[in-house]
């Protein structure tokens, strides 16, 4: 089963993501960006989840943190901040994809699968 990292710093948030996720994909969470750089550097990790506004250190520094080491591991932005300067500053810092919360399951899904397949 492929293995996804959530970073998601919100409850209620990492809720909905573990309900689209459960049936198909295995997933950890990491709480900030810090402990989501830290996860992909010790774990085996298919494709990031990344909230961009986290405690500690945010998405996009995250992001750009991981592509250093992982430049084809696939990141996509889940962000509440849906302008397109905020798809363009994802996009800039490395992230392959951008969804804007609340993301539909099927969305979600699709999504992921482009990336990663089932």
């Amino acid at each position: 089963m492929k293995k996804i990292l959530v970073a998601e710093d919100n409850d209620s948030n990492f809720i909905l993501m573990t309900y689209i996720l459960k049936k198909y994909y295995a997933f950890d969470r990491a709480k900030n960006g810090k402990e989501a750089v830290d996860m992909v550097d010790s774990g085996i990790y298919d494709m990031v989840l990344m909230d961009i506004k986290m405690p500690i250190m945010d998405g996009l520094e995250a992001t750009k943190a991981i592509k250093e080491k992982l430049p084809d591991l696939p990141i996509v932005a889940l962000t509440a901040n849906a302008f397109d300067s905020d798809r363009q500053l994802a996009i800039e810092a490395g992230c392959s994809d951008f969804l804007s919360k609340p993301v539909s399951s099927d969305l979600c899904i699709r999504t992921i699968r482009k990336y990663i397949g089932e």
